[in-house]
C-alpha cells in the first residue's frame, strides 16, 4: 500500500509528544508500506535528521515554513470565517500544492493527516482513503476554558471560540473516512460531534520505545523533581506557574532539599512572571531528556488544561520515574492512583504525595514496578504500530474493493 501522510511538525529528532508520536507511526507505516512524508518545518534542519527521515520514507517534501506562522491580514478575514480563525490565518500555499503534486505523482492509495491542521488539505481530495490522527479534539479543550472561564467576557469569548470550533470538527471529520484518537476519552468526545456513522474512529494511544527507554540507567539524585515539558506550550507554562506559586513553597517547606528540574525550551516566554529561585533549574532544550528524566526521584505533571494523553507521563514510567499528577495529567491513560501513579487535586495534596515520594523509597520502588509493566503491555510503540497498520490496512482495502 502506498501512504502519504502529512505532518505537522518534522517528526525527527523525536523530541516532544506531537514529534514522537508523528515518529513513530511513520516508522511502523514504512515498515510494511511505500511511505512519502510531506511535512512542515518550523526551523533549519539539520541534514543528518533530513538524510534519518529520508531513509524511512520513499519520497520526502518539507515545507520550510512554522506551520502555526500567521498572516495577520487573513486572521482578519478568520474572524468572519466558519473556520477558526487561527486555521484560516495559517494557511499555506506551499503545503496545498505538495499535497496536490504528490497525490498526482505518487498515487497513494492512503493519505493520513496529522492534526486539523494537515486535515484541511486532504479534506476534499477524492480517490485515497483519508485518515486524520487528532492527538487532542480542539473543541473539548475550549469547551474546558470557556468552563473555568471567571467574568463575563471571558466566558462569551470562549463560548464563541468553543462553538465554532465544534462545528467546524463536526464538519473537518465528514471529509474523511477514519480517526484516530489518543484515548477512550477523545473517542467519546468525537462521537458526541459526528453526524452520522462516518468516519470511523478508532483509539491509537501515546506510546514509548520500551525498548530504549528503560529504567536504572541513571541513579535519581536525593530530592530532584523534575518537569519534562516546554514552557512555550501553554498548558505547560500554566501549569509551571500554577506548581512554583502554589505547590513547590509546600514542597520545600517540608522537604527544603528539593529542587527542580524544567527541561524543555524557553524562547519567547514571559521568563520574569514564574517565581524562580536557586532551587529551579531551567534546563533548555536537552537533545535526549531520559537521563534527566531517570535521574529524578519524582516526575511533577501538575497540568491544569490540554487535551489527549500525556507522552510525559508515560516516558517517565517507562524510565522508572514515579509520577504525581493532578487528573487532568493523567487525563486520557488507563491509570490506577496509587498503583501506577499517586494523583493529587488540591496544591497541599499534591506537595503531600510529592514529599511522601521523596521520603519513602520503597513506595517509589512499588509504583515504577506496576508503571513500568503496565508501560510494557498497553503502551508499547511496537505494539501500537502493529495495531495501526493493522487498521488502516483492513479498512483501506475495503474500502477500495468496494469502489
Amino acid at each position: 500500500m502506498k501512504v502519504l501522510f502529512l505532518a505537522t511538525w518534522f517528526p525527527y529528532p523525536p523530541s516532544n509528544g506531537a514529534k514522537i508520536r508523528t515518529y513513530y507511526l511513520l516508522k511502523a507505516l514504512s515498515s510494511q508500506h511505500q511511505v512519502a512524508l510531506l511535512s512542515f518545518a518550523d526551523r533549519k534542519l539539520d541534514p543528518c535528521f533530513v538524510a534519518h527521515m529520508a531513509g524511512m520514507c520513499r519520497e520526502l517534501e518539507i515545507v520550510e515554513r512554522d506551520p502555526f506562522a500567521m498572516n495577520h491580514a487573513l486572521r482578519v478575514l478568520g474572524w468572519f470565517s466558519t473556520m477558526p480563525s487561527a486555521l484560516v490565518a495559517t494557511h499555506s500555499k506551499e503545503m496545498s500544492a505538495g499535497v496536490s503534486r504528490l497525490v498526482r505523482d505518487f498515487k497513494p492509495d492512503c493519505v493520513i493527516a496529522s492534526t486539523a491542521l494537515t486535515a484541511r488539505y486532504v479534506r476534499d481530495l477524492s480517490g485515497p482513503y483519508k485518515v486524520v490522527d487528532l492527538e487532542n479534539i480542539s473543541s473539548s479543550v475550549q469547551r474546558e476554558q470557556y468552563a473555568s472561564s471567571r467574568t463575563r467576557a471571558s466566558r462569551l469569548r470562549r463560548r464563541l471560540a468553543w462553538l465554532k470550533s465544534r462545528a467546524y470538527e463536526s464538519r473537518l471529520i465528514t471529509g474523511f473516512d477514519h480517526c484516530l484518537v489518543v484515548s477512550d476519552r477523545d473517542r467519546q468526545a468525537l462521537e458526541s460531534i459526528r453526524t452520522g456513522l462516518r468516519p470511523r474512529i478508532s483509539v491509537i494511544p501515546n506510546g514509548v520505545d520500551t525498548s530504549s527507554d528503560l529504567p536504572g540507567r541513571v541513579r535519581p539524585s536525593p530530592g530532584t523533581l523534575i518537569y519534562s515539558g516546554a514552557l512555550t506550550y501553554k498548558p505547560n507554562f500554566e501549569a509551571m506557574e500554577y506548581f512554583l506559586r502554589a505547590i513547590f513553597p509546600l514542597i520545600r517547606r517540608q522537604a527544603p532539599e528539593a529542587t527542580l528540574r524544567i527541561t524543555g525550551e524557553t524562547a519567547g516566554v514571559p521568563i520574569d512572571r514564574l517565581p524562580l529561585n536557586g532551587h529551579v533549574e531551567l534546563t533548555g532544550h536537552l537533545s535526549d531528556v531520559r537521563p534527566a528524566i531517570a535521574g529524578s526521584c519524582v516526575c511533577v505533571v501538575p497540568l491544569l488544561s490540554g487535551g489527549g494523553s500525556r507522552v510525559k507521563v508515560i516516558e517517565a514510567m517507562a524510565l522508572g520515574t514515579p509520577v504525581v499528577s493532578t487528573p487532568k495529567g493523567a487525563e486520557g491513560l488507563d491509570v490506577i492512583d496509587g498503583e501506577h501513579l499517586l494523583l493529587a487535586r488540591s496544591p497541599a495534596e499534591f506537595a503531600e504525595q510529592a514529599v511522601r515520594l521523596l521520603r519513602d523509597p520503597e513506595l517509589r520502588t512499588g509504583l515504577a514496578t506496576k508503571a513500568r509493566r503496565l508501560v510494557e503491555e498497553r503502551y508499547d510503540w511496537k505494539a501500537i504500530g502493529k495495531d495501526v497498520c493493522r487498521v488502516l490496512e483492513s479498512h483501506a482495502r475495503r474500502t477500495r474493493s468496494d469502489l
